[in-house]
C-alpha cells in the first residue's frame, strides 16, 4: 500500500475538515444555552459522526485524521479559544490515526475507538473551566453576561470533567454506529466491517 500522502489525500482532509468542522460548528452554536453548554461533549461527536464517518471511509495512510485534528484545532484557537484546544486536538489525532493504522483501516471496531479518541478534541476547548477557571470565567463574563456565567459555573464542578469525558465517549460511539448505518453503502465500498 502506498504511504504516501499525495494531492488527492490532501483535497479529501480539506473537503471533509470543512464538511466536518461545518456542521460541528453550527452544531455547537447552541452552546449559548448553558445546559447545551454543559452537553456538547455528548450531543456533539453524535452530529458529527456523520461526516466523520464519511470521511473514514476516504481515509487509507497515516497523517489523514492528524491533518484534520491540526486544522480543527487551529480554527479553535483563531476563533478565541485557547492554545490548549490546539494541542489537545493534535495529541487526539495522532493516536486516533495509531488507531485507525493499527486496523489497516479496515476495522469498524477500530474506527469506533479511533473516533471515541478523536472527538475528546473538543474537550480541550473547554479545559479552561478547570484549569484556568478565574480568567476564563472572567473572559466569558465580559463576552455572555452574568446570567449565563454563574450558570456555566454551577455546572461545572471539577468532577463534571470526568463526566464530560464520559460523555464524549458514549457520543462518539453513537455517533460512529449512526454514521455507519447512515452510510452503509460507502463503508461496504470502502471494506470497513
Amino acid at each position: 500500500m502506498d504511504t504516501q500522502l499525495n494531492v488527492q489525500d490532501l483535497i479529501s482532509v480539506g473537503i471533509f475538515t470543512a464538511f466536518y468542522y461545518l456542521v460541528f460548528f453550527i452544531a455547537a452554536m447552541f452552546g449559548f444555552i448553558p445546559i447545551l453548554f454543559v452537553l456538547m461533549p455528548l450531543y456533539l461527536p453524535i452530529i458529527a459522526g456523520i461526516p466523520f464517518m464519511l470521511f473514514l471511509t476516504k481515509v487509507k495512510k497515516f497523517w489523514m485524521v492528524t491533518i484534520m485534528s491540526i486544522i480543527v484545532g487551529t480554527l479553535f484557537f483563531a476563533t478565541g479559544h485557547t492554545w490548549i484546544s490546539l494541542v489537545v486536538a493534535v495529541v487526539c489525532g495522532l493516536f486516533a490515526d495509531t488507531i485507525f493504522k493499527a486496523g489497516q483501516y479496515k476495522s469498524f471496531g477500530h474506527s469506533v475507538i479511533g473516533y471515541c479518541v478523536f472527538s475528546l478534541w473538543l474537550l480541550g476547548g473547554m479545559l479552561p473551566l478547570w484549569i484556568m477557571r478565574d480568567s476564563y470565567f472572567t473572559y466569558i463574563r465580559d463576552m455572555m453576561g452574568d446570567e449565563y456565567t454563574n450558570a456555566i459555573i454551577s455546572m461545572t464542578p471539577t468532577w463534571m470533567l470526568l463526566i464530560m469525558i464520559i460523555m464524549c465517549v458514549i457520543g462518539s460511539i453513537i455517533g460512529a454506529y449512526l454514521g455507519k448505518s447512515v452510510l452503509k453503502k460507502h463503508f461496504k465500498r470502502a471494506g470497513i466491517l
